[in-house]
């Protein structure tokens, strides 16, 4: 028996047509979207706050407006975390839509992961697991709504309905959360946002499926004739994305990332086994968001010559200005961006740019105070003054903090097509987590003629983040590389490639299996990335940065 799983979302705004590319592309079981992130919960939270009848993905319910009907034609499941803050109200739409278009679709949702929203709280939710989608299936729904369930929940719920596993079944499941993980970000896993993408037509990479087994064990792949590639590398990347150590802990397994086996069956089609699992925590993980304050940003653009001198100008003028107004804002931070050329041949490519960011409680001391700052000097500063655009308002921004909850203080609810109200017990065993041991390295190459090239032409990179820490997994595709990463691309030679971690915490966990070395990054993006701490606030570059940096590798690697 297997189970064909597929996904048409990575994230809220992904490509619409996508729900139609999957329904009617190829043969399907259950199709899945995930419209959630800790950013979009923000954005939900204030939607609601203008209208307590809002808070879910309403991208969603437009695609179910052709949707809905090709999945029941074709006898597809819909199972969606697009309910974001208010899955009830998704789920009632998706009644009303269905009754207009005459279909006779049985829709259910689950809920119970909202929290007490606490100390100035905009928006607080649990990560609940598969066992309420895998409840709301059996009762027979066709549509299934979530609120914020953990991403690998939209395939572990479907895959126990499915094969009917245990809560105890954890290799099984374990399976499924890693098929989760990798299907979760929709076009990551077919050559979207692929270190190695020269080479390959990803100009418009089809959506990917998982054909899941019931021993756990699933082949990734794609529909026939749709763009981009399925192969290790791109699951690879996948499953280093956002993730940290071995263990990577969820509501229905803790997955073992170190037993994890990749080989190629065929073209675009990439089978993961070997997936052991373990007693999940006896917490579940919850974000909280809040609004912070106020922001605002104005880019100073400096042409030509004495680059240097004409940005401490204007920053030694700006901060002169904050002082005599009295209104300096509680944070102020400039950043130089040396984008300018010698000798250039247009205007643009002989310009750097200076980027000031301000952040206050107060939004006038981000509004006014900057805008009169910065544009009173536009005859006063220096020469070929000008910034990409005037600074406005201050806007608001966001803070994302996690927390932990005991899963029995969550009402974790199944409401099922007919209203009925089924409780989700909480699992009967847990595991308290637990850093794994350090795996035996192999043994190094032996020494030999080096040449200093950046790490990128032997290494693939995937960064991402979670909450104020930033992820990077590097990887490499042959035995002897491995040799070679594993005692190179130490903690200490991170620091020394990125020095924006320097001062910070950096983990380095080992995956083997991957050929793979997994740096977590502590508070590199503090707030998290509505805060929006830095250039890159999602770090989604940062491995790309390390794959551009210089240092000795040897010849045989290249």
């Amino acid at each position: 028996m297997i189970l064909r799983i597929g996904n048409a979302s990575g994230f809220y705004g992904d490509r619409f047509d996508a729900v139609r590319e999957m329904l009617t592309g190829g043969e399907l079981d259950v199709l899945t979207g995930d419209y959630l992130a800790e950013l979009t919960m923000l954005i939900l939270g204030r939607d609601r706050m203008k209208d307590p009848a809002a808070g879910y993905a309403k991208t969603f319910l437009r695609q179910m407006e052709e949707g809905l009907g090709l999945a029941h034609e074709r006898g597809v499941r819909i199972v969606t975390n697009a309910g974001g803050l208010n899955p009830a109200g998704l789920a009632d739409a998706l009644r009303a839509l269905a009754g207009r278009l005459g279909l006779p679709v049985r829709v259910a949702h689950v809920e119970g992961d909202q929290l007490p929203a606490r100390d100035g709280a905009l928006t607080a939710n649990a990560y609940l697991g598969g066992a309420g989608i895998a409840a709301c299936l059996t009762a027979g729904a066709d549509v299934v709504v979530t609120g914020r369930v953990t991403d690998a929940a939209l395939v572990t719920g479907p895959a126990q309905w499915r094969f009917g596993w245990g809560p105890q079944e954890y290799d099984r499941l374990a399976g499924a959360v890693v098929a989760g993980h990798v299907l979760e970000c929709g076009t990551q896993a077919t050559g979207g946002n692929y270190a190695f993408f020269r080479g390959h037509d990803v100009r418009r990479p089809g959506f990917p499926l998982a054909e899941l087994h019931e021993d756990g064990s699933c082949v990734i792949t794609k529909h026939p004739g749709t763009g981009g590639l399925v192969d290790t590398g791109t699951v690879t990347a996948q499953l280093l994305y956002e993730t940290a150590g071995a263990r990577y802990a969820g509501p229905d397994v803790t997955a073992r990332l170190d037993t994890v086996r990749l080989a190629q069956e065929g073209p675009d089609r990439v089978r993961i086994d070997g997936v052991r699992g373990e007693a999940p925590p006896p917490t579940l993980k919850a974000g909280r968001t809040r609004l912070g304050g106020f922001r605002n940003e104005v880019v100073f653009v400096l042409t030509g010559l004495d680059v240097e001198a004409k940005a401490q100008l204007v920053r030694d003028q700006v901060e002169d200005a904050f002082e005599r107004a009295k209104s300096r804002p509680s944070e102020v931070r400039w950043e130089l961006a040396r984008t300018d050329r010698p000798d250039a041949d247009t205007e643009e490519t002989a310009s750097a740019l200076l980027r000031l960011v301000v952040r206050d409680p107060d939004p006038e001391a981000v509004g006014r105070s900057l805008s009169g700052a910065a544009i009173e000097l536009a005859l006063a500063s220096y020469p070929g003054f000008h910034v990409t655009a005037p600074p406005g308002k201050g806007a608001p921004y966001g803070v994302f903090e996690a927390a932990y909850v005991p899963a029995e203080d969550v009402a974790h609810t199944a409401v099922l097509p007919d209203g009925s109200r089924q409780p989700v017990p909480v699992p009967a065993h847990t595991r308290e987590l637990e850093p794994v041991p350090a795996p035996a390295l192999p043994e190094p190459l032996p020494a030999g003629p080096t040449r200093r090239v950046p790490l990128g032409l032997v290494a693939g990179a995937r960064s991402g983040d979670k909450g104020g820490d930033a992820n990077v997994g590097v990887w490499v595709r042959t035995d002897a590389a491995w040799r070679w990463l594993a005692h190179t691309l130490t903690e200490d030679r991170f620091r020394e490639l990125l020095p924006e971690a320097a001062d910070l915490t950096v983990t380095r966990h080992v995956l083997p299996n991957l050929r793979a070395v997994n740096f977590t990054v502590a508070g590199l993006l503090g707030e998290g990335v509505a805060s929006q701490a830095r250039f890159d606030p999602q770090a989604k570059a940062l491995g790309e940065w390390l794959r551009s940096r210089v240092l000795d590798v040897p010849e045989e690697l290249l």
